[in-house]
């Protein structure tokens, strides 16, 4: 008799174990208010109408980068664009990564994909736990640094939310000494542009920049993401990047975010979302079922709820979509929520007001 066909026994072994990254949509819910994927609330207006679609686009298209170039403070030879941030953290283990013999680091609680891509090509993982306050502990990555060749940092941190110390970020490309590329993800920098390392990679030859259009932009439906580093660097990415990483519509639409006026548009949605975070801080702190508002530099903030489970229910059910962290290491009774619209976050407060201590 024929063994029925399992194509989970096919995969290879780390896959079957592989636990794989939820997104926020992959999580779902039926919600109006939707505050668990530190997006922006309101959609941008740009559109495409190039008649092109019959023609493949370039590999890199040269508005894109030289636009963006502009925009970090760097050479266009020191850009790669892709299919957003999480793109580049796959090729940097791709092309940088033997398997069974390099490893990557990352320091929990952080964001979850460093963790799936190395897993999914069958890369090791050294996991050095963050301090109190969610700095880096130094002292144990430079005892675990041993076959280590990508070192991640969420900079400023996700979920958390903090930036990490300059000179702490400093003192790691001193322990490192160029065994290991260095790669900072910049995802939420335009929120705290003051703390961007890009002008770093004047100094350190083993820096990595990881940048999106998803967050500031408003565009996280077009998945554009950019990866900064040395131009020797850059053409490694570039002998394992696809051959097509943007379609035309999005080198399109993320060629006009980047225009000037663009730019603009940006920096005031950003002044605009502080605004509100800082308002729905200050209500949130009012409530007795808050325990504990995390320090924020990004369009998110990290919430200890007394009743945590009971905060996410009661809004799940009433339409108000948070991020469940409770799993996250060292994140007990935690809850993320995206910074929304103003009548968004005056919703959230009203929600949670509502709910009585026991």
């Amino acid at each position: 008799m024929n063994k029925p066909f399992s194509a989970m026994d096919m995969a290879r072994e780390n896959v079957q174990l592989l636990t794989p990254y939820m997104s926020a949509r992959r999580l779902g819910g039926n919600g109006d208010v939707w505050l668990n994927a530190n997006e922006y609330p309101q959609a941008p207006d740009f559109a495409f109408t190039d008649r092109n679609l019959n023609r493949y686009p370039e590999c890199q298209p040269a508005d894109v980068i030289n636009r963006y170039a502009a925009y970090a403070g760097v050479n266009p030879d020191q850009v790669i664009a892709g299919r957003g941030a999480d793109e580049s953290i796959e090729l940097l283990i791709r092309a940088f990564c033997e398997p069974g013999q390099d490893a990557v680091m990352y320091c929990p609680p952080t964001y979850g994909m460093y963790s799936v891509s190395a897993e999914t090509f069958g890369i090791p993982q050294k996991i050095v736990p963050t301090l109190d306050g969610w700095q880096l502990d130094l002292d144990s990555i430079a005892a675990n640094l041993h076959g280590v060749k990508l070192l991640y940092v969420c900079h400023p941190n996700n979920p958390t939310g903090n930036p990490v110390r300059e000179q702490d970020l400093r003192y790691l490309f001193e322990i490192v000494n160029n065994r290991a590329l260095i790669v900072i993800d910049e995802a939420y920098i335009e929120f705290c542009p003051q703390f961007s390392v890009a002008s770093w990679l004047k100094e350190y030859p083993n820096l990595v920049i990881l940048r999106t259009l998803s967050k500031a932009f408003a565009l996280a439906g077009l998945r554009c993401g950019f990866t900064l580093s040395s131009p020797e660097i850059i053409n490694v990415l570039m002998k394992v990047i696809a051959p097509y990483p943007l379609s035309s519509p999005v080198a399109a639409i993320a060629a006009q975010a980047l225009l000037p006026e663009g730019i603009e548009v940006m920096r005031e949605r950003v002044a605009e979302n502080c605004r509100n975070r800082q308002m729905l801080c200050d209500e949130l702190s009012k409530l007795p079922l808050t325990e504990t508002i995390f320090p924020s530099e990004t369009n998110y903030i990290l919430v200890r709820f007394r009743e945590s489970e009971r905060v996410f229910r009661s809004l799940w059910n009433d339409g108000i979509i948070l991020r469940d962290q409770r799993r996250q290491r060292g994140l007990d009774d935690c809850l993320r929520i995206t910074i929304g619209t103003r009548a968004e976050c005056l919703r959230v407060i009203a929600a949670i007001a509502t709910l009585k201590m026991p």
